[in-house]
């Protein structure tokens, strides 16, 4: 899949879950492969509103069955580490947490480094806040997935992956 295709389908995603996006947020929607070269696995397609120094808001696209892969947000000059909530606009999001394992959880990673397997599961309307130096990964369920994240300042640059050939 080419990021041109990967915009497109994200728009696909906003207008299934009722988010009105101008042509000027479609041309800034961000692909991120992460480095991995295998998007419909391990992806997410990201539209950020806004980023301050005190807040941040994001849509995220996750295509059926696609991954996040697991990170956490450190510290960084400063600032304590990125908090925020995901709140599930669309199909269903699939979150594992440090904490106790999940016992026959919904979900499975993909090939990858993955620690943390405390699942928590959003349907549209539900949210859940991950705190600063929280590991944590997220995978779409069949139909994919639309997020709303709410977060304090966003550094994605500095996102510790837990598998060493993931690129920001």
């Amino acid at each position: 899949m080419t990021v041109k295709e990967a915009r497109a389908l994200a728009l696909d995603y906003f207008n299934l879950a009722g988010i009105t996006i101008t042509p000027e947020e479609a041309a800034r929607i961000e692909v991120a492969g992460f480095g991995l070269d295998d998007l419909e696995n391990t992806g997410l397609e990201i539209l950020t509103y806004v980023n301050t120094e005190r807040c941040c808001a994001k849509e995220m696209v996750l295509f059926p069955n696609q991954t996040c892969p697991e990170h956490l947000h450190p510290p960084v000059d400063g600032n304590p580490g990125k908090e925020e909530t995901f709140r599930c606009r669309f199909g269903r999001v699939y979150l594992y947490v440090e904490g106790e394992t999940t016992a026959n959880r919904k979900q499975n990673p993909p090939d990858g480094v993955y620690t943390v397997f405390h699942e928590i599961i959003l349907n549209p309307g539900e949210q859940y806040t991950i705190y600063p130096w929280t590991k944590h990964w997220f995978k779409a369920g069949g139909e994919g997935a639309v997020i709303s994240e709410f977060s304090t300042k966003s550094i994605d640059e500095a996102d510790i992956f837990t598998d060493p050939r993931i690129r920001r």
